[in-house]
């Protein structure tokens, strides 16, 4: 195990990379050995490494205080517990918030590709805020694992870079899967009617973008700007649907990230035209203002008979982030072709069309958002009056509810 004290002292901020680009050697050495360091903040996002949900509370050591964007993955049991503090922000936000010290930036793990006949490194799958951060630290240790890919789009590093290295060679963790069901692919079904021919598109990940991706196999020249990319991205490229010939940017090259999948695809990754960019690139306003056939498909938790969408808190806990949601949908409806919020009509047996948000955080604004799709249909928002997007939203809400927001519409007015 290597010794992080070496190189993180007490009060000492800590970043480390997402998903499966997660450094997660590194990270377990670091939950070992925070006791003996003294109080540390860290800073991550979507991580899928229990070590950090075990058993909770006392998996989490004393010392460790937690931040992340949202709550995802893993870091819901955290925010169950009260153990994760989020810093509400646009993903678009995170590298100037490196930049002026506001998120820990003292010791940067990462995971890297192993190097090249030049002694460079590859940040692999998961550029995205590493590749900004890692130029406002002090001390960056890194995980050379022989399984992560060297991916285009981003400059290499040298050995050099790295104040201590750890050597490995595992399998990258894999996202979680769940397939489809009925409901996912009806929605999916409506959503693929509001993308066009040579729309540049951004999504997410999840059952409902998979099943999305599934739905737009009849279509041609698709593009892709997002900042992540998954298997059902890689299947349109094979089968010749995305081409991004039509991209006002970047033709022909899918852009992202990062990429959240199986195995076969981290593999396959070098042999397909994919970009590995920074989030100062795949999310910025200048960059993405460009794209004027961009269309956002966003998920959420709820939406309010206003069209304001809440994608972050569900009964007090964090469960989602703002992340690039606002950042994508304000250039799709602004500058873009069209901001779509997707989600299912019940969770649990309760509506997700709601008077007003349960949540009562505001991810998304009303004036960003042009269509809102369930799996009872499409409610187009753009250029409605409040009482007309009201009645849009009811019409799209799952017929049990239907009733109780008419009444609660009838109240308001």
């Amino acid at each position: 195990m290597i010794d992080l004290s070496k190189y993180v002292s007490s009060g000492d901020g800590v970043w480390w990379g997402q998903g499966g680009a997660e450094p997660e050697p590194l990270v377990n050495a670091l939950l070992d050995q925070v006791d003996a360091i003294g109080p540390i903040r860290v800073f991550c996002g979507l991580t899928w490494n229990d070590r950090l949900s075990g058993d909770l509370p006392d998996s989490v050591p004393d010392g460790l205080t937690v931040l992340s964007y949202g709550g995802l993955g893993e870091l819901r049991r955290l925010s169950r517990h009260g153990l994760l503090d989020v810093v509400p922000c646009h993903y678009s936000a995170l590298p100037r918030m490196f930049e002026r010290g506001l998120l820990p930036c003292d010791v940067g793990l990462l995971q890297v590709s192993a190097p090249d006949a030049d002694g460079t490194v590859s940040l692999g799958i998961g550029v995205e805020y590493v590749a900004d951060a890692l130029r406002y630290t002090r001390t960056l240790v890194a995980e050379v694992n022989h399984r992560m890919p060297r991916t285009k789009g981003s400059p290499s590093l040298p050995l050099s870079a790295f104040a201590g290295v750890v050597e490995t060679d595992r399998p990258l963790r894999e996202a979680p899967v769940r397939e489809p069901d009925a409901v996912d692919r009806a929605i999916a079904d409506n959503v693929a009617g509001l993308v066009g021919d040579g729309d540049t598109l951004q999504l997410g990940v999840g059952s409902l973008p998979n099943a999305v991706l599934e739905s737009l196999t009849g279509h041609t020249d698709l593009g892709f700007h997002t900042g992540m990319v998954t298997d059902g991205v890689v299947a349109l490229v094979e089968k010749g649907v995305v081409t991004g010939a039509r991209k006002e940017i970047d033709p022909g090259v899918v852009v992202t990230g990062a990429a959240l999948g199986s195995t076969q695809l981290y593999d396959a990754l070098p042999q397909y035209p994919i970009e590995f960019r920074p989030a100062s690139y795949t999310h910025a306003p200048a960059v993405l203002s460009q794209l004027r056939s961009l269309v956002s498909i966003n998920s959420a938790i709820e939406v309010d008979l206003l069209g304001q969408v809440g994608a972050e808190l569900r009964r007090g806990v964090h469960i989602g982030a703002v992340g690039g949601q606002v950042d994508f949908s304000r250039a799709a409806s602004l500058t873009g072709a069209r901001s779509v919020i997707a989600l299912r009509s019940e969770i649990a047996g309760e509506s997700t069309i709601n008077a007003r948000l349960r949540g009562a955080v505001v991810t998304t604004a009303r004036v960003d958002v042009d269509a809102v799709v369930t799996e009872y249909g499409v409610a187009l928002l753009t250029g409605c009056t409040v009482a007309e997007r009201a009645r849009r939203l009811i019409a799209v809400a799952a017929p049990a509810h239907r009733e109780a927001l008419e009444q609660t519409l009838a109240e308001l007015s």
